[in-house]
């Protein structure tokens, strides 16, 4: 950040008085501005068995698969954004279910949360976000290409407790470190 949004001039980084972290603050009016973590909402789609995946057609990741997940808007609920999603990503009328996994991708500052979710419908399409979309079978399902590490610990523990008869709540943090990705599991809830 190099200027300020309430008035413009420039803004410095540095600890506000009673704070403990650099904020960008404004050197004319004194406004701090704060950086928080961004959260992506989706969900984990069933139908008959089979999971929901969809190819993206944008960056990044471009060609991989994933479940339907974005960027949370304002003024709705992370349900909400994670039924916007499904149906931005795989025109797929859900309804959502129960808290999957919570993700915090500690170097990217986002924080992705996933719902448990199944088809209203049996219809789904392509969205303006992907390639393709498709319902995997448990075996089918092209975990080499999948694209995102949260994506992957969602399915995988949906597919889990799936088999177990269970619906747990799972968190994970995902951190690179020296060059290496660093994942803890924290014990469900």
């Amino acid at each position: 950040m190099k200027f300020c949004s309430a008035c413009g001039h420039a803004v410095t980084s540095k600890v506000p008085e009673g704070d403990h972290l650099p904020r960008f603050v404004c050197d004319n009016c004194g406004t701090i501005h704060y950086e928080n973590p961004r959260i992506i909402t989706g969900c984990v789609i069933e139908s008959e068995g089979k999971i929901l995946l969809c190819k993206r057609a944008i960056e990044p990741r471009h060609g991989f698969w994933t479940t339907p997940a974005g960027f949370m808007e304002n003024g709705e609920s992370v349900q909400h954004g994670a039924a916007r999603e499904a149906m931005e990503e795989a025109l797929a009328h859900v309804k959502i279910g129960s808290l999957l996994a919570i993700v915090n991708v500690l170097r990217a500052h986002q924080v992705h949360i996933m719902f448990r979710a199944t088809l209203l419908d049996p219809s789904f399409g392509v969205g303006p976000e992907s390639l393709e979309s498709r319902l995997y079978a448990e075996a089918e399902i092209p975990w080499p290409d999948l694209a995102f590490l949260s994506v992957e610990f969602a399915l995988r523990r949906y597919l889990e407790d799936r088999r177990l008869g269970r619906e747990l709540a799972h968190f994970r943090d995902i951190d690179w470190r020296e060059g290496k990705v660093e994942m803890t599991d924290r014990p469900s809830q």
